[in-house]
Parts: C-alpha cells; sequence; structure tokens
C-alpha cells in the first residue's frame, strides 16, 4: 500500500473531494483524520472507511477557529502519535462574484476559509513534522490559483495566495524533509457537482471532458507518498488542458 501506516489529516472530508480522498487514502493503508464541521457527514465518511476494514476518526472543526484546528492537532497526535500527511482540502467558492459586487463581509469569509486557515493549521503541523524531519503537505488550490477565469474576485485572489504559500512552504522547509506541493483542479465532477455540470460545455477544455473525482484523489495520493519524493513547491494542474490554452 502506497501510504501504508502513515497518518493522515484532512480537513472538509465529510463530503466530496475531501471525502473522496479520504477513503481514497484509507485504502491504501493511511490512518485517516476525517475534519470536517458537519458532525454527521464526518462520521459517514468514517464509517465508509471502517467498512473496508480502514483505520480513521472523525473530528468536528471550523477551520476559521484556530482553537478548533489546535484541538484536531492534538486529538491527532493523541490517537496516532504522529502527523505524516496534511491535505489542506477545506475551501468555499463565491460563485463568480466580480469585484464590484463582493463584500467586504464576503472577501473576508473567502480568505477565511481558504487561505488563513491553511496557514494557520499547516503552522501547528509543522513542528510535529519537524520533530521527525519527514512529512508531506498537500494544498488543495485550483486552476484559479493559476489562471484569472474559474472564479470570483475573492476566490481568485484566495487561490493565488494558496499557490503562493505553497511555494514558500517548500522554499523554506523542503530542505527540513518536508515537501509541500499543491493540486490545482480544474472542473470536476462530484456528487455535488454533478447537476450543475449537466449543462456546462467542455469545449474549452482539451480533453473534451469534466474530471472525476477519483483522479484528483490519485494525484494527492502521489504527491503524499514517498513516491513523490522529489516533488517540492509545484503547482499541479489537473485539468484536462485548460491551463495551457
Amino acid at each position: 500500500m502506497r501510504l501504508n501506516q502513515k497518518v493522515a489529516i484532512i480537513t472538509g472530508a465529510g463530503a466530496g473531494m475531501g471525502q473522496a480522498e479520504a477513503i481514497g487514502f484509507a485504502q491504501q493503508g493511511a490512518k485517516v483524520v476525517v475534519a470536517d464541521m458537519n458532525l454527521e457527514a464526518a462520521t459517514a465518511t468514517v464509517e465508509a472507511i471502517q467498512a473496508e476494514g480502514g483505520d480513521a476518526i472523525a473530528v468536528v472543526v471550523d477551520v476559521t477557529q484556530f482553537e478548533d484546528l489546535q484541538q484536531l492537532v492534538d486529538t491527532t497526535v493523541k490517537t496516532y502519535g504522529r502527523i505524516d500527511i496534511l491535505v489542506n482540502n477545506a475551501g468555499i467558492f463565491d460563485y463568480y462574484t466580480n469585484s464590484l459586487e463582493t463584500s467586504e463581509e464576503l472577501w473576508d469569509k473567502i480568505f477565511a476559509v481558504n487561505v488563513k486557515s491553511i496557514y494557520q493549521l499547516s503552522n501547528l503541523v509543522l513542528p510535529h513534522m519537524l520533530e521527525r524531519q519527514q512529512g508531506a503537505i498537500v494544498n488543495i488550490s485550483s486552476v484559479a490559483g493559476i489562471v484569472a477565469q474559474m472564479g470570483g474576485a475573492a476566490y481568485t485572489a484566495s487561490k493565488h495566495a494558496v499557490s503562493g504559500y505553497t511555494k514558500h512552504l517548500a522554499a523554506i522547509y523542503g530542505k527540513e524533509g518536508i515537501k509541500i506541493n499543491a493540486i490545482c483542479p480544474g472542473t470536476i465532477r462530484t456528487p455535488m457537482t454533478a447537476k450543475m455540470l449537466e449543462t456546462r460545455p467542455t469545449n474549452k477544455i482539451p480533453l473534451d471532458r469534466f474530471g472525476e473525482a477519483h483522479e484528483v484523489v490519485d494525484l494527492a495520493i502521489f504527491l503524499a507518498s514517498d513516491e513523490a519524493k522529489f516533488m517540492n513547491g509545484a503547482l499541479v494542474p489537473i485539468d484536462g488542458g485548460y491551463t495551457m490554452v
């Protein structure tokens, strides 16, 4: 198994892409800490993992609350003894809201979830990884962290911030045995997006289709695994070629 016995925290793992990541990591042998603000959703993910013989716990976390993030890290270390992998998956979208229509409240909310939570949780996890001189952080950015037509003002700015922060972490902590990379998904089909995508054209995507959740999960597993030992500071688009045109 590619992640055998590794301990992974995954935020926003109660549904959608985060849930798929949690189940996929567990299938590869990881012990998964399912972090989500919805206890029922997090528990459902844990039950799905346990039904396949995997090891997982649920932790209720509002990623905008530092105390919740601290509790998440403390619970992980108390339960499993260490942290090998952090997947900063939790994020929210602004539904293509242009700058003039973006309220300060919306801007602050997008940045609190998409950027500040990654900064705070990474800073809580890094000392544990530095102590062992090993670890992997995978940030879920977006093609909106590369180009500017896949989100509104706040979302695009926040994902560019995630991309820049990923590079900073990689530059500073790579020499300490910690690899930090970001995944930049394009339009991905999940249970939550399936209906919305029924009427959306694919002609601007060179592969002429939307991505599937398992394809992003496979990439996340690779970046978190020992197979990606020489990957550091990469912003990896998984978008069917959208950002190359």
